[in-house]
């Protein structure tokens, strides 16, 4: 109890040093914790990124965070320049949700989860991926803790209660494994922002993925993201909102998550719903943001819809449906993210909940060539990275552009398993396109035929 309050002191105590020894907002704080590793220098900007979640659990037949380091040029080899890591901390078991535990039920926010290793493994892990240019990302549960995580007995006044002063799972849902924090208490938020500020220090993370983000007050994730950008002051941190609110852009946050247009694209293929409904969806989620800058992060997968709707292949027609729901996911004004084993087709769910290692042994290599091939053009396309988009969508196929001054990148992707006829806008018709993955000349003046979740990418 003693060491933990000096702690906190120390590092409010750091912040206050900082403040006052330049007028300078982006001074750099007297550390908390002494840094490890060094500046990363291959940081990616954030319309550059492209997310690769990991599983720790599921990732190996270990389910460690050396499991994940021995997989590394895999990833990499991806086009991945982004990792990031699921809940590694300590998982609560009183009130357990069952299994070996929800990962979002966090019994100590400072310390790795032993069945994952240690923090020398944590350290080890983020130095070898950035010697592959990869960034590495930890998982923030900031809205709930476990019921034995050690600020319950020690503070329960950090915690939101009922009438009767008992504490409180998350209001609206059946989260019974966890408890509410309160955001309205001070000295929990520093101690927060202290437990985030740590990982950033002792294993010289480069960002974080926050979980329930819309649930936590916007003037904590402005606190929260200003004191953590000033750790490395010549190194950009990148921050994940998994929330949809637009002011979580004003809070700090380089995304905000699709969750509108992963249900969008759920019922083209289920309800056979318009292409055009996932234009729509792209207008929903860019409502009110003004900066042209800003992206959300898209996918045809991650940790909860996998367990709870299904697999890409699935949810989204087979292989080759699901390549192609990936393509629009990936191209359309989005930054992409992959979910551990979507990428060679792994069709099995994975239960977060247990540990249920991924069989790697039978990737599909066709479907492993084809997200490379994706990647890669994403990778070298700043229209696809930071263009202007516009949609040409019809009912069968999702079709847009996306344009920077110098570049034109024509994207077409049948979503439905009928070969198609689709009409070129004139505006479109009498540009001079090339494959945007070959270089070939297209001719496509009128009429492009597409076959069943057949996909072009055309580049001008």
């Amino acid at each position: 109890m003693k060491l933990y309050i000096n702690i906190v002191f120390v590092f409010i105590f750091s912040s206050v040093l900082a403040s006052c020894s330049s007028s300078d907002n982006e001074s750099t704080p007297v550390p908390a914790y002494p840094q490890y590793g060094t500046r990363f220098e291959k940081m990616p900007k954030k319309e550059d990124a492209v997310i690769y979640q990991v599983n720790i659990r599921a990732f190996s037949q270990a389910g460690t965070l050396k499991g994940v380091q021995e997989k590394l040029t895999s990833i990499q080899e991806l086009g991945v320049n982004v990792i990031y890591l699921m809940p590694i901390y300590p998982v609560g078991v009183v009130r357990s949700a069952g299994g070996l535990g929800s990962p979002y039920s966090v019994k100590d926010y400072k310390a790795v989860n032993t069945d994952f290793g240690t923090l020398e493994d944590l350290r080890v892990l983020v130095e070898e991926a950035h010697k592959k240019n990869m960034a590495v990302i930890l998982d923030w549960v900031a809205n709930h803790t476990s019921w034995d995580n050690a600020w319950i007995s020690a503070h329960p006044d950090w915690y939101q209660k009922d009438t009767n002063g008992k504490i409180i799972i998350p209001p609206g849902t059946n989260y019974n494994d966890v408890a509410q924090l309160d955001f309205t208490n001070t000295e929990m938020r520093s101690a927060m922002i202290d437990a985030m500020s740590y990982w950033v220090y002792s294993a010289n993370i480069d960002g974080f993925r926050c979980d329930y983000a819309d649930f936590v007050p916007e003037n904590f994730w402005t606190e929260a993201i200003t004191t953590l950008r000033k750790i490395k002051k010549n190194q950009n941190l990148l921050m994940l909102a998994e929330g949809t609110k637009v002011n979580q852009f004003t809070a700090g946050f380089d995304y905000t998550f699709g969750f509108n247009f992963f249900s969008t694209l759920e019922k083209v293929f289920k309800e056979n719903k318009s292409a055009t409904t996932l234009q729509d969806s792209n207008a929903t989620e860019y409502a009110n943001n003004y900066n042209p800058e800003n992206r959300i992060v898209r996918y045809t997968t991650n940790h909860d819809v996998n367990l709870s709707d299904g697999t890409p292949l699935e949810l989204f027609g087979g292989k080759k449906g699901s390549i192609a729901a990936f393509v629009v996911a990936a191209y359309m004004n989005s930054v992409p993210m992959i979910y551990n084993g979507q990428e060679i087709g792994y069709n099995k769910r994975i239960d977060y909940f247990n540990r249920t290692p991924i069989d790697w042994s039978p990737a599909d290599l066709d479907m492993l060539a084809e997200y490379k091939k994706i990647i890669a053009f994403r990778n070298s396309s700043d229209a696809l990275k930071k263009g202007t988009y516009k949609g040409y969508s019809s009912d069968a196929v999702s079709a847009f552009t996306m344009e920077t001054a110098a570049e034109k990148v024509f994207v077409l992707s049948n979503l439905t398993n009928a070969t198609v006829n689709y009409t070129i806008p004139v505006s479109l018709s009498k540009m001079v396109w090339k494959d945007g993955f070959t270089g070939v000349a297209i001719t496509a003046t009128t009429q492009i035929s597409l076959l069943p979740f057949e996909y072009k990418v055309l580049k001008n």
